[in-house]
């Protein structure tokens, strides 16, 4: 089998080693002509972000880069890159990099063309129809981790530094019109970034396949995402130059973004509000607390694990997967704790709060009560995954 190939589902994706060199032709039949590169500033310094801009000269292009971004985007990159993109007369976004700088890149396309705060389309109920489709700019979509999938959804995440809380903006257009998906490009990454990113990968498909909404389609994306994921992500981590692991995990990105549409759950819930209070990193947050949601999940989810785990050539028992994501977490480096990960326990109360009311609240198998999101960050905070 070839890893060589062009999807439509659910955008075009142009799969494969080496098709960032499409890139130029891309964005000429997309109509792009001076696009707007918005990338997180550590990327920017990278080789990869300066050959792929030496590509776009010699293709033609007139490109320019944005990357005041923060690993944790705020709402001042967002309106910083808007700017950026209308005084420079820019026709399209390039949204560049892992979920930093595709979310924002993909929210300033957004707004550009808006007269509305950003905070009025965040994603509830139908706010995204306040919006003016005419003026969302054209998106190419180039991921250079393997993780948040960001590249084929239809929104960004992005915190109110305010309120420090992380806020989903949401529209049916936000979605990217190409994706380059280059596993190439991914070979450079520091091990933490591909840790994190991949980690994030695989909690997006677990809490999609556990969501307990009706999406069979999804649901078994999820489950082939979650294979992928754990055969591929510590061959990565061992083997960094691994081009076809590499592929196969950002395959593992792209079905998890895509098979959230059925839910996400605790992880994500308690995930944002840490991220959002100490600047985490969102895919090793996803991971701290993996373990610790599925025992405080298990009254409801146990009979599907074991479904899960016997796929996964486990004993189809819950103690069988718990174990084998235990292992994985401990192979690759991920703190057993949230201590471990130097977040204090001072603010749980606070967490909580945030947690209840986050957007992947109502995903959760069980209902997210402030007294379930107090039991989970206490147990992830003390490492204890009793079933008491």
């Amino acid at each position: 089998m070839t890893m060589n190939a062009n999807w439509s589902y659910p955008t075009n994706i142009l799969f494969g080693a080496g098709r960032i060199a499409e890139l130029p032709q891309v964005l000429k039949d997309a109509g792009i002509r001076r696009p707007l590169l918005v990338t997180d500033a550590g990327l920017a310094a990278l080789p990869v972000t300066r050959s792929v801009m030496d590509l776009l000269k010699e293709g033609g292009v007139a490109a320019t880069i944005y990357c005041d971004v923060k690993p944790n985007p705020v709402s001042a990159n967002v309106l910083g890159g808007v700017k950026t993109y209308r005084d420079g007369g820019h026709d399209g976004v390039i949204a560049f990099g892992g979920g930093s700088g595709l979310d924002t890149g993909k929210v300033i396309a957004f707004m550009a063309g808006q007269t509305r705060p950003m905070w009025d389309f965040e994603d509830i109920g139908d706010w995204w129809t306040r919006a003016d489709p005419a003026g969302i700019a054209p998106i190419i979509a180039v991921p250079t981790t393997a993780g948040t999938g960001s590249e084929v959804g239809r929104a960004g995440v992005i915190t109110d530094e305010v309120t420090h809380t992380k806020k989903v903006i949401f529209h049916p257009r936000m979605m990217p019109g190409t994706v380059i998906a280059d596993p190439e490009l991914t070979v450079g990454m520091p091990k933490f970034i591909t840790v994190g990113t991949g980690m994030d990968a695989l909690a997006h498909c677990l809490e999609a396949y556990l969501a307990p909404a009706y999406h069979p389609m999804a649901e078994g994306m999820a489950i082939e995402g979650m294979r992928l994921a754990l055969e591929n992500l510590p061959l990565v981590f061992a083997e960094p130059g691994n081009i076809q692991a590499r592929g196969h995990m950002m395959s593992a990105a792209a079905i998890g973004a895509t098979a959230f549409q059925k839910g996400l759950g605790a992880i994500h819930s308690l995930s944002h509000p840490v991220g959002a209070i100490y600047d985490t990193h969102h895919g090793m947050t996803n991971a701290v607390f993996m373990p610790y949601v599925l025992v405080a999940n298990r009254v409801s989810i146990e009979d599907k694990i074991c479904r899960l785990a016997a796929f996964l050539g486990l004993s189809a028992t819950f103690e069988a997967f718990l174990e084998m994501i235990l292992d994985v977490r401990a192979e690759l480096g991920v703190p057993h704790t949230l201590a471990d990960f130097d977040i204090p326990g001072d603010k749980r109360r606070e967490i909580a709060d945030k947690a209840i009311v986050d957007p992947t609240a109502s995903g959760n198998p069980r209902e997210l009560t402030h007294d379930l999101a107090l039991e989970i960050f206490d147990r992830a905070m003390s490492g204890r995954l009793d079933k008491g």
